[in-house]
């Protein structure tokens, strides 16, 4: 499985994650991701819409690199394939799933919430999972304890679901952590308000904490 997507998105630090209603809000919200400096997104299959705005985002913004998120089966894999997705993210960690990603080369991000999870991704070959609910879970401080013992794997971590600006800075300061995923980037209301500017900015923000915290690279 190729890593450079993977990579990029972990350099970025930041993967803006989009529960988005309306085809037609696909192409300004890709827009106002660029103009703030973010050139990754994923976009979760909990709307009917998703798979049509993967699908127009592959096409019409090739530079931004959409990625599908609540990937339960290998069924909604193969669907987010057709559609264009460059990465998948899911909640948990199904090997069905997994074997699905690794069978269509597709840059895959499990789920996990205990070192029996991890433990399972590693021997699946998964070397970036998601961390989720992070903050339900424990947060930086269970994320600092699962590094003692499984840092030396090399695995590292996307936590989501309770980060934010207040808090973003202590998970992007943890060396286990690849990248935040950011439900607070844009948020529903703002696509639907047309408040394009606003996530923009937002983005800019996160941009710029990132480069604070990682030394001035993004």
């Amino acid at each position: 499985m190729s890593s450079s997507v993977l990579d990029s998105m972990a350099r970025a630090g930041i993967v803006p994650v989009i529960a988005i209603d309306s085809l037609d809000h696909a192409l300004p919200l890709a827009d106002a991701l660029l103009a703030g400096g973010l050139n990754a997104v994923e976009i979760t299959f909990r709307t009917k819409a998703a798979a049509e705005v993967i699908r127009k985002l592959s096409a019409e913004r090739p530079q931004l690199i959409t990625g599908a998120g609540t990937v339960l089966s290998p069924e909604t894999l193969e669907l987010a394939v057709s559609c264009g997705a460059k990465f998948a993210v899911a909640p948990g960690l199904n090997p069905r799933v997994v074997q699905a990603a690794q069978n269509s080369e597709l840059p895959f991000v499990p789920g996990v919430a205990t070192p029996s999870d991890i433990e399972r991704g590693l021997e699946l070959g998964c070397r970036i999972l998601k961390f989720f609910p992070a903050e339900a879970l424990g947060g930086v401080s269970l994320l600092s304890a699962f590094a003692g013992p499984y840092k030396h794997t090399g695995v590292r971590f996307m936590p989501t679901g309770g980060v934010k600006t207040s808090n973003l800075a202590d998970y992007l300061a943890l060396p286990v952590v690849a990248c935040v995923g950011g439900t607070w980037i844009a948020k529903a209301s703002d696509m639907a308000e047309g408040k394009w500017d606003e996530i923009t900015q937002r983005c800019r923000d996160a941009v710029s904490l990132v480069a604070q915290i990682r030394g001035g690279t993004k």
